[in-house]
């Protein structure tokens, strides 16, 4: 099986880089791609594990980035030194800023609310988030502490964006983010395009002139009419297909490593072969 969509605990995943590694063996996933969120500290942790376990283990990252004024997430692949070092340098230079911005609105995030009324410390989130802290670990401790009766909950009332508690960060544009995982020699992809809040159809000429060269046409959120429809737009664009589970441990219990939710997922095994062909072209 192919999984290249997880995360660890080194960003809102509730597996250790070990652990995951260790999943992937248990459930038969041979190719790994970990995507943690603004790092590649998950990553770089079980890069020597999936080596002797003898797991091939894909570099990726999960950025969050704005379109028209709303969150869309995308999926940088084969973020490796040996693609392009100079660029990724770079890259891992801009990501540091984005972890800088990320720790910067955690701070203010606490201080929100707590003028609603919440009784929460930057340090107890800290303590839930392991590597990078970010809203699901808030959305933990809100559930914790009896302020919500789930997490879904905590989003809704307090940390999405239309929510009462929600505080703004530096995310990049989505063009930007595209420039940047392009110019380190690597792979944009759309993740889960189901959660646009745009047509797909309609806004992919926007994001393919952006410089997006794959679409997350496989993913746990995706009915098998969705998958179809994207692996249409895919031909279309001439766009590359990438696809996983996003799993993330005990956070999404309902999601499985390599097989999705309820089995639904089934990345075809030449994919990663045709991603890095082209990469490698």
């Amino acid at each position: 099986m192919i999984d290249l969509h997880s995360h660890t605990t080194a960003s809102d995943g509730t597996y250790s880089p070990a652990q995951l590694v260790d999943e992937a063996g248990r459930t038969g996933v041979r190719i790994l791609g970990i995507t943690d969120h603004d790092t590649f500290s998950g990553y770089d942790q079980a890069l020597p594990l999936a080596r002797q376990a003898g797991l091939e283990l894909v570099c990726g990252i999960e950025l969050s980035t704005k379109l028209h004024g709303h969150s869309v997430h995308l999926l940088g692949y084969f973020l490796n030194a040996f693609l392009n070092p100079d660029g990724l340098d770079v890259f891992r230079g801009w990501i540091g800023d984005l972890q800088a911005s990320r720790r910067e609105r955690n701070v203010r995030l606490v201080a929100r609310l707590r003028e609603l009324g919440l009784d929460i410390t930057l340090e107890e989130v800290r303590a839930r988030g392991g590597g990078m802290t970010g809203r699901p670990h808030f959305a933990q401790l809100l559930l914790e502490k009896g302020y919500v009766s789930n997490l879904q909950e905590a989003f809704d009332e307090y940390l999405d964006e239309a929510a009462k508690g929600y505080v703004t960060r530096r995310e990049p544009q989505f063009a930007e983010a595209v420039r940047h995982i392009r110019d380190a020699g690597a792979i944009a992809s759309l993740a889960h395009p189901v959660r646009l809040r745009e047509d797909a159809a309609a806004i992919l000429p926007e994001l393919r002139a952006a410089g997006l060269n794959a679409i997350e046409a496989y993913h746990s959120d995706h009915s098998p009419s969705q998958t179809a429809l994207y692996l249409e737009l895919a031909a279309q664009h001439g766009l590359l297909v990438t696809g996983g589970s996003d799993f993330h441990g005990a956070a999404k219990p309902e999601i499985a490593l390599g097989t999705g939710r309820g089995g639904n997922l089934k990345v075809p095994d030449d994919l990663v072969a045709r991603l890095r062909a082209s990469v490698a072209g």
